[in-house]
């Protein structure tokens, strides 16, 4: 760095962050509170502290100041200065370095030391007390840097919704344990930017891989302290900033070049975010960024009582995204990621806390309405968790046009059915059918439902059909955590079996509950693993397993059950993708007749009946029909007629095609993969236990004409 200036220049309070702009820095910083900001300059490691200045200006209450002829590679932090008062919400430390929360990349690792708490670890005061060694050894810095790529023709896939097929993936879980890659790419953007990773998710039908969180992340003390580990990475420490694990050899560019890979392929890249809470925890958290800005206005304090903090995420904070400002940082984060990396959506995890004001979950938040008016951000695919653990915190359908929705009744209806439970026939039909019981409001479409059977939280796909219990001892908790309701069936044997029986019976669960994703209205979500039978060994939380307990484990599925799994899966989605009216773009009701007699959507018994209400509330009734028709793809023509013949009783049971007869080709036979097309002769066609047959006609224009007429 060229000579250094005794005091910094005013500089702007806009941007927020640190900007380059060719002839020096911009730093620019929040905080409504404060009473003094110093800017931490660092050698090239982030070891030593080298320079500090006092941010000469203060706009706005943005602090903000102006280092001249410094250039793209400064490593810095903030100091802030102000009073240390919990009770009134305030944790000025000025022995506390802090990240800027708008960093775009970080250098070095969080060290956990008790020096980066603002109190006195194991002071009889606790958090009341103040500490006053200095944090900034055991801290990562932020790094300026620039975002200069060559995009070139790259484009945006934008896959409607309704042709949207999601693939869940850890990024690092994802190519752990690819031998075929570079040991230091695995786990990393560069290996998935290779293209044997990418040619699988074009074979298999991918449209869209949703990535768990890759914005930098805190690996939590106690799990460090037990030897474990934050896998999943839902603990945020920058929202600007890619995690440095993550990061190849070309450093943020790495991602960049893996979106560009994936567009070129058709395949669209969605973020998981946590804008809920922040890596600080609760009152007796450490001070890494946020607290030791400006604490009452980053995070909900409790009213009253500013010591403590709203926790409505089960996380210890909640961000105050009621705040002007931290909206903005959200904002701003969001449209960073669309921008310098050309995402194509964002999966908000517990999307009921941003939508939160003072009177609780509202559907017209300042979040909600900031981003569906954002002419960037309302175009890009915007997917709710929505719930969390506060008052009211389940809001499953309520959120507005504009955004999915996770379908956990989905989930659980579709476990139950197959697992043999009373009572879920009519909330499968309910499932089948889009949900639209829930998602029929405000113009919404079926694709607002993300269906899904297994995700990262929870049991695998496998493990679903292999285990009674969790099994979460590796977790240390002497297996309480996680979650009990699982409705899952070993089918005989807890865990591994060789016995033939039990396995084919678990093969055939796993295809007929994949089956039921992929031939529901909306949208079908895929747990990254779970098409080459992937096992967590019955653990059902494994978010601190950075191992082969969550790794995908690639060699076993170079054969056997898990390359049949492989080819069954992909045959799903090309039959999906073959048959606009299983991607129905609308809620279909029966009341519109594609073909004389067939209405766009009808439901029968196995005797080729229509459902009577009292099919319906048959608590037994596990064997049902599905029945929709529709105009046909354009390169085809003609009106498609598809058949779900769903059995899940535990008998093989002949059923009757309802009338009228059409020309029936089977599609899919769950039980029996091996059956690849074929006429169906006949009016009755036998359907195993505990599976589900898929039934396609084509009926030409002409011939849909002259029916018409007569």
């Amino acid at each position: 760095m060229p000579v250094r200036p005794d005091k910094l220049l005013p500089g702007r309070p806009d941007p927020l962050g640190a900007t380059w702009d060719g002839l020096g820095i911009n730093f620019a910083v929040f905080s409504a509170h404060a009473e003094a900001i110093d800017l931490c300059l660092f050698e090239a490691s982030g070891k030593r502290e080298i320079a500090r200045y006092r941010l000469p200006e203060c706009t706005d209450e943005v602090w903000h100041g102006y280092l001249p002829e410094a250039m793209p590679g400064c490593v810095y932090g903030y100091r802030a200065h102000g009073p240390y008062a919990p009770r009134h919400g305030h944790r000025f430390n000025a022995q506390k370095l802090l990240l800027d929360p708008y960093a775009r990349a970080l250098i070095g690792d969080l060290r956990w030391t008790d020096a980066l708490y603002g109190y006195r670890i194991g002071s009889q005061r606790a958090d009341l007390s103040f500490d006053r060694r200095d944090s900034a050894v055991a801290m990562p810095k932020a790094v300026v840097i620039t975002h200069a790529f060559d995009w070139g023709d790259d484009r945006r896939p934008e896959i409607p919704w309704s042709d949207t097929v999601i693939y869940e993936a850890h990024l690092r879980g994802l190519t752990m344990r690819r031998t075929d890659l570079l040991p230091p790419d695995r786990g990393t953007f560069t290996a998935l930017a290779d293209g044997r990773v990418i040619d699988h998710l074009r074979r298999l039908g991918i449209t869209a891989i949703e990535l768990m969180p890759v914005h930098a992340f805190a690996q939590d003390r106690f799990l460090v302290e037990a030897g474990l580990s934050n896998y999943w990475g839902y603990s945020t420490l920058a929202f600007f900033a890619p995690e440095p694990r993550y990061l190849g050899a070309g450093a943020a560019d790495s991602l960049r070049i893996a979106v560009r890979r994936l567009h070129a392929a058709g395949i669209e890249v969605i973020l998981d975010v946590v804008y809920n809470h922040t890596a600080e925890g609760n009152q007796l958290g450490p001070t890494l960024s946020w607290r030791g800005l400006d604490n009452a206005s980053y995070y909900r304090l409790v009213p009253g009582n500013e010591r403590h903090y709203i926790d409505e995420t089960g996380c210890g904070n909640t961000l105050n995204l009621s705040h002007p400002r931290v909206l903005q940082m959200v904002m701003d984060s969001l449209r960073h990621w669309a921008s310098a990396f050309r995402i194509d959506g964002f999966r908000f995890d517990l999307g009921v806390t941003l939508g939160r004001e003072g009177t609780g979950f509202d559907p017209g938040s300042g979040f909600f309405d900031a981003i569906r008016q954002d002419p960037m951000l309302s175009r890009l695919k915007l997917i709710a968790e929505p719930w969390d653990v506060g008052p009211g915190g389940y809001q499953l359908g309520n959120f507005p046009p504009g955004f999915a929705e996770w379908n956990d009744r989905f989930r659980d209806t579709a476990r139950r059915f197959w697992r043999g439970d009373n009572g879920q026939r009519a909330e499968l039909s309910a499932r089948l059918s889009g949900s639209s019981d829930v998602f029929e409001r405000r113009r919404r479409r079926p694709s607002a439902s993300i269906n899904y059977i297994a995700s990262h939280d929870g049991f695998t796909l496998h493990d679903l059909v292999s285990y009674n219990e969790r099994h979460n001892e590796a977790n240390g908790e002497s297996n309480h955590d996680g979650h009990d309701a699982n409705y899952s069936h070993n089918w005989g044997a807890e865990g591994p079996s060789d016995d033939p029986e039990i396995m084919a019976m678990r093969e055939r669960i796993k295809r007929a509950m994949l089956a039921t994703v992929f031939f529901a209205h909306g949208t079908p979500m895929l747990r990254a693993g779970d098409e080459m039978a992937g096992t967590q060994r019955g653990n059902n939380n494994a978010y601190c397993q950075d191992n082969e307990i969550s790794w995908i484990d690639w060699p076993a599925a170079s054969g056997g059950p898990a390359q049949s799994l492989i080819d069954f899966t992909a045959r799903l989605i090309a039959a999906r993708r073959s048959l606009p009216i299983v991607r129905g773009a609308y809620f279909m009701h029966g009341q519109i007749e594609p073909l004389p007699g067939i209405a766009d959507i009808a439901w029968f018994d196995e005797h080729g009946e229509a459902m009577s209400d009292a099919a319906w509330n048959d608590p037994i009734g596990r064997r049902l029909v599905l029945r929709r028709a529709g105009p046909a793809a354009a390169d085809k023509g003609g009106v498609d007629v598809v058949m779900l013949l769903i059995n899940g009783s535990e008998d093989d049971h002949d059923f009757i095609l309802p009338s009228p007869a059409l020309p029936w080709h089977l599609l899919i036979d769950s039980a029996r993969p091996e059956r690849l097309s074929g006429v169906v002769d006949g009016t009755t066609i036998p359907v195993a236990q505990r599976s589900l047959i898929v039934l396609g006609a084509n009926i030409p224009a002409a011939a849909a004409s002259r029916e018409h007429k007569t």
